[in-house]
């Protein structure tokens, strides 16, 4: 099946994440230690094919280099070498990491296991790659949903019913 991949990466942990068959949703797939990244895409290539890798690029609030980025400017040689038909797309990855542990609140994911590193990595990556999702398609996902309008079964603010 054809799958856009996601990554966060990281000097010394990446997260990854992927897209389901349509190109639609983006889901945290794995956590992967940086030297054995692009082993591990290989062996995920075996099953899959990968359509583009939508990588997470650093940049600081006023749009200059972060000290993250020459991590993965010297990752995408090493990418686009192991993968040379996989077009690699950059994201901008500015706030991921903090949205990813509002997203790990939010949910419901215990203080001990929001603890674990790894799970911020593959979540950011998820962000990354939906992000890029969204914009390529020209929507957010939200189109047509009006927030006053949700059925009862999908709000969290059941409403009560009228005597």
């Amino acid at each position: 099946m054809d799958r856009y991949i996601g990554i966060d990466y990281g000097r010394k942990r990446t997260g990854v994440a992927v897209s389901d068959p349509l190109g639609i949703f983006a889901s945290a797939l794995d956590t992967i230690d940086s030297t054995k990244l692009i082993e591990y895409l290989k062996n995920y290539a075996t099953n899959q094919t990968i359509l583009a890798f939508v990588v997470g690029y650093p940049v600081n609030m006023d749009g200059k280099p972060s000290e993250a980025q020459a991590d993965v400017d010297a990752f995408l040689p090493r990418l686009k070498k192991a993968f040379p038909e996989v077009p690699v797309q950059l994201e901008d990855e500015r706030f991921t990491s903090v949205l990813a542990q509002r997203a790990q609140i939010d949910g419901g994911m215990k203080k001990s296991r929001r603890q674990e590193k790894g799970s911020v990595d593959k979540i950011s990556a998820a962000l990354i790659l939906q992000s890029y999702l969204d914009r390529k398609s020209g929507s957010s996902g939200m189109e047509g949903l009006d927030p006053l309008n949700v059925p009862d079964s999908l709000s969290q603010n059941k409403t009560r019913r009228r005597k």
